[in-house]
């Protein structure tokens, strides 16, 4: 997953928490509110129905959309209980004209439980839910008030009495507009986060071209170390051009230091070493010599040799920095048949050659038969009895192939196989005379050629070093003038 989709599904799901988190808050305080309101119309309702029975001992009067009712206590019970309520000890004070004849029955105490009745007849009142089944069937919840009064009743002569005053109202409206609010939110939410994507992907990637600007310009950049372009301006892309630019004149500055080292020790080591080899070489044909003599001379000669070539190891790998090759039309049979001529003389196993006639690639062809005469030697270093040198054609590229049936290498070594002085096994690299640059010099030539490098291999089993490069048309003849 790329940078810039990860920031937008950040982005995105930050905006949808804030806003579920805004919805739940809006939602419920607009619940609050209304449900707070309904609360202060059913107690005004409340004082009002009170009005009434004592005026009129009737709830008629109240509004159209007023659920009232009342049950008058007699006195000759003066501490009521919920069963004397539901055993019809208390009269029915003719109900609001929203109940009608409905006012009867069960809903003469609009669908209260015992347990809320219990509430008002020892608490005094109590504010509860409930549900008002209608004649036609219907069923309206209702948000009640119910309290116990103590009011003169009209018509009834005995003075003050208590009363069970239950006045409601229908909870649709409330609960209808919270539905569509909802509805509403959640729809204009989801534009909201579809639009705000939108703004986000494209903001994102306004922010971010600039950086893949600055990756693409750095990729851009090949042996030759170059400055990237500058930009205009003190935003944080110019100061990243900026200290990428100074990054890489240092990185410059310390590669040509290595550069110098290594060409000046190589200069200064190979005048001593030929010398030294010189007079071993002249002790042991022009001298008479003791066995143990010859040995320690021989000892000298071997290890003489060994730094020889890693003088000229290192030479090779001095002008790696800004290798030069003379690229023309190679015929890659050729180089591999001089490798097989070249090995097959010495070599005790078998070394074959497997490419087409007409396979030709662009390169040096010096630097090319070093290239794969290093691959060879390295084989027959592994102890290989079989190497077989395989060239495809990949139609725009070529692949050469150095397979053999050798020790193999661990996998843990392949990825730094190609770094300079880097030995699998340096104890037995050294027996063997390796300077652990060979192949740091491989890579170099082959990425010079426009090409790449790389091993395939398993212990026991054999390594496969291939070698990627350019095809090329076979060049012309020359027409005699």
């Amino acid at each position: 997953m790329t940078l810039r989709t990860r920031i937008t599904l950040l982005t995105l799901a930050l905006l949808a928490f804030s806003l579920l988190l805004i919805g739940a808050s809006v939602y419920g305080t607009l619940r609050g509110t209304l449900y707070n309101n309904l609360r202060n119309e059913l107690q005004d309702a409340s004082q009002t129905a009170v009005t009434l029975i004592k005026n009129k001992g009737s709830l008629a009067d109240l509004p159209n959309n007023v659920y009232g009712t009342a049950l008058l206590i007699p006195p000759t019970i003066p501490a009521p209980t919920p069963d004397d309520i539901l055993g019809g000890a208390a009269f029915l004070i003719p109900p609001s004209a929203s109940l009608g004849s409905s006012g009867l029955g069960e809903n003469a105490l609009l669908g209260i439980s015992p347990q809320a009745l219990n509430e008002i007849l020892t608490a005094g009142g109590v504010y509860t839910s409930t549900q008002l089944v209608q004649p036609s069937g219907a069923v309206v919840p209702l948000r009640v008030r119910g309290q116990r009064v103590v009011t003169e009743v009209a018509g009834f002569p005995l003075g003050a009495s208590q009363v069970i005053l239950l006045v409601g109202k229908s909870t649709e409206p409330i609960e209808t507009l919270l539905h569509d609010f909802a509805q509403i939110y959640t729809a204009t939410a989801l534009l909201v986060l579809i639009f705000g994507g939108f703004l986000a992907y494209r903001l994102v990637r306004s922010t971010l071209e600039p950086l893949e600007w600055v990756a693409k310009k750095a990729e851009e950049i090949g042996d030759k170390f170059e400055e990237l372009p500058q930009l205009e301006g003190n935003n944080e892309v110019a100061s990243l051009v900026r200290s990428l630019n100074r990054m890489l004149h240092r990185l410059e500055s310390a590669w040509q230091t290595q550069t110098r080292f290594l060409l000046d020790a190589s200069h200064e080591l190979r005048t001593p070493v030929t010398a030294i080899l010189g007079h071993v070489g002249y002790l042991m044909r022009r001298t008479q010599l003791t066995p143990q003599q010859r040995e320690s001379l021989e000892v000298v000669a071997r290890e003489g040799e060994r730094m020889r070539k890693l003088v000229g190891d290192l030479l090779e790998l001095s002008q790696t920095g800004g290798w030069r090759v003379e690229l023309g039309s190679v015929h890659i049979p050729t180089v591999l048949y001089e490798i097989q001529e070249e090995y097959g003389r010495s070599f005790e196993g078998r070394i074959e050659v497997e490419a087409p006639d007409n396979l030709w690639a662009v390169g040096d062809p010096e630097r090319l038969h070093q290239v794969i005469a290093n691959l060879v030697s390295n084989a027959i270093k592994a102890n290989s009895t079989q190497i077989r040198l395989v060239a495809r054609d990949l139609s725009e590229r070529l692949v050469i192939r150095v397979e053999d049936n050798g020790e193999g290498i661990p996998p843990e070594h392949l990825p730094h196989l190609f770094e300079r002085f880097y030995r699998v096994d340096k104890a037995r690299d050294r027996e063997r005379g390796g300077s652990g640059l060979g192949l740091a010099i491989v890579r170099s030539i082959v990425e010079a050629h426009g090409g790449s490098v790389w091993v395939e291999s398993e212990p026991g089993k054999g390594s496969v070093f291939s070698v990627s490069l350019k095809r090329a048309e076979a060049p012309q003849p020359e027409l005699a003038g």
